[in-house]
């Protein structure tokens, strides 16, 4: 029975030894992975920004290629190998003579599968991320063939062209300046609406204090007939005593 029981035991630390020495390599496989598929978009990226005069294709990466599918195979048997491991190790958990540690083993077993699980997530990001990137890339140099094709045809065809865009290019900043002129004066329309409404606000102010206080308004034309005839009176006096100063003089 301790036989059995260690012989038992030696092939679940080598199912063990055997799933994280595959975790490692898929670790580093997956991490050159990523950053063969990241130089990749990158590269493309540059080339055509590089490429203005569209002389050159656009995809170069013929030895990328093939190292992503070399590597996306070494990772495809990696992950079944794995996968075939985590299934003798839940097979060993599940058999009558580890009852008593079965807790132990089921929880070792689970963060073998979550490992496995994440990988194979990781993976399947990653080639999908790649494929999409290579698929736009190529409709990108089947796109710019196509203008170069268009181009070589015939040299008015593209003079014409060139003035056709040209033209356009003028139309757009013309549309461009008059919907901002538009926009200005609407905004000076709305501000002097808006002006005009608070001078009538302040107008109707004025004249219901005005129809509040009569008697103020009548204190107010009295004061100014008052001082109308003072202003006349003193007008009056000074006059007077101008012409006696007059006739004093001449006199």
């Amino acid at each position: 029975g301790r036989v059995g029981a260690a012989g038992n035991s030696n092939y679940w630390e080598d199912l063990r030894k055997q799933a994280r020495q595959l975790e490692n390599e898929l670790d580093l496989k997956l991490v050159s992975f990523s950053k063969l598929c990241t130089s990749y978009s990158h590269n493309n990226s540059r080339e055509g920004r590089r490429d203005s005069s569209d002389t050159t294709p656009l995809l170069n990466g013929s030895s990328q290629d093939h190292m992503f599918e070399t590597m996306a195979v070494e990772i495809e048997q990696l992950l079944a190998k794995l996968t075939g491991v985590n299934d003798k190790m839940a097979e060993y958990s599940s058999t009558a003579g580890v009852t008593s540690i079965n807790a132990a083993l089921m929880h070792t077993l689970q963060r073998h599968r979550d490992i496995l699980q994440d990988y194979t997530h990781e993976f399947n990001k990653t080639k999908a991320n790649f494929q999409a990137v290579r698929e736009r890339e190529d409709l990108l140099g089947s796109v710019r063939k196509d203008i170069e094709s268009y181009k070589s045809g015939s040299g008015v065809n593209n003079r014409r062209t060139e003035l056709f865009l040209k033209e356009h290019e003028h139309l757009r900043s013309s549309d461009r300046l008059i919907e901002e002129t538009i926009s200005i004066a609407m905004a000076t329309k709305e501000n002097m609406t808006s002006q005009r409404g608070m001078m009538k606000s302040i107008q109707s102010r004025v004249n219901t204090l005005a129809n509040r206080f009569p008697a103020l308004n009548s204190l107010i034309q009295r004061i100014n007939l008052r001082k109308r005839r003072d202003s006349l009176i003193l007008g009056a006096v000074v006059g007077i005593c101008t012409i006696l100063m007059l006739l004093y003089a001449f006199h």
